[in-house]
């Protein structure tokens, strides 16, 4: 166990695909084509958050400032905020440039969405799901830091004040139960539009890259920045178990993660 640092730090917690799994009549929308066959939640950490935000910020206002990128119709979103899936190519590549030479980890929980599995643990719940996966991710990275803000992206009622802070209170339970230590830094929670806060929408861009890789077998983006992405933890792939956490030192690859 590693012990905790007197310092403060920021966690941005973003996610990508859906959790929906039933449409209207108890059509099965994954086998129709209709919904993403995964659900992942990932957290950017940063150290030096006011430094690093001002950084991207001052990016997102050379680009929407320039007029070789006025012409372009994503601009008028990227003028509100960066969006992986928004941005045109040449905002992507900027993007990716800055986020590769900057200070931050990432970590990831993918779920693979099963109809049987997700009714018995989460009665198809999209909030239980979420909450389940955020406690996941934290149970051994609360003690860390004597002082860390968690802002979560709001998700309607996926994302409310009271799950998110049920499921910091359970990663918290969790790690006392197993290593007999009492927690007692200052953990504080928030719900925040992804527009209001630059780090969300960093958080949006690596989780975009994990996203990629596993929806569409593209590991470019993933490949550029993997040194930053320090887990992927593929938690219901019970094929792989133990061997579905993923690292820099064991980076996912095609063959190590399909089928999904």
């Amino acid at each position: 166990m590693k012990k905790t640092e007197n310092i403060k730090v920021n966690y941005y917690f973003d996610e990508a695909g859906d959790p929906n799994i039933l449409g209207r009549k108890g059509v099965n929308l994954i086998e129709k084509g209709q919904a993403s066959k995964i659900f992942m939640v990932g957290y950017f950490e940063s150290k030096n958050p006011k430094e690093l935000s001002k950084t991207i910020e001052d990016l997102r206002q050379e680009i929407i400032n320039d007029d070789y990128y006025k012409e372009i119709p994503s601009i008028k979103k990227t003028a509100k905020m960066f969006h992986a899936t928004d941005d045109c190519q040449e905002v992507r590549e900027k993007v990716f440039r800055l986020l590769k030479k900057s200070d931050f980890t990432f970590y990831c929980i993918v779920a693979r969405k099963k109809e049987d599995l997700f009714r018995k643990k989460f009665d198809l719940q999209s909030a239980k799901l979420y909450e389940y996966l955020v406690s996941k991710l934290l149970e051994n990275r609360l003690h860390l830091y004597s002082e860390i803000d968690l802002y979560f992206s709001a998700m309607g009622n996926t994302v409310r004040q009271k799950n998110m802070s049920d499921a910091v209170n359970k990663a918290i339970a969790i790690f006392e139960e197993k290593w007999g230590k009492k927690n007692e830094n200052k953990i504080r929670t928030f719900i925040q539009q992804t527009s209001e806060i630059t780090l969300l929408q960093a958080a949006d861009y690596v989780l975009w890259t994990i996203q990629r890789a596993y929806q569409n077998g593209d590991f470019r983006y993933y490949n550029y920045i993997k040194e930053k992405i320090a887990l992927v933890h593929d938690i219901f792939d019970f094929v792989k178990y133990p061997k579905n956490y993923y690292t820099p030192k064991n980076p996912l690859e095609a063959k190590k993660i399909d089928p999904v």
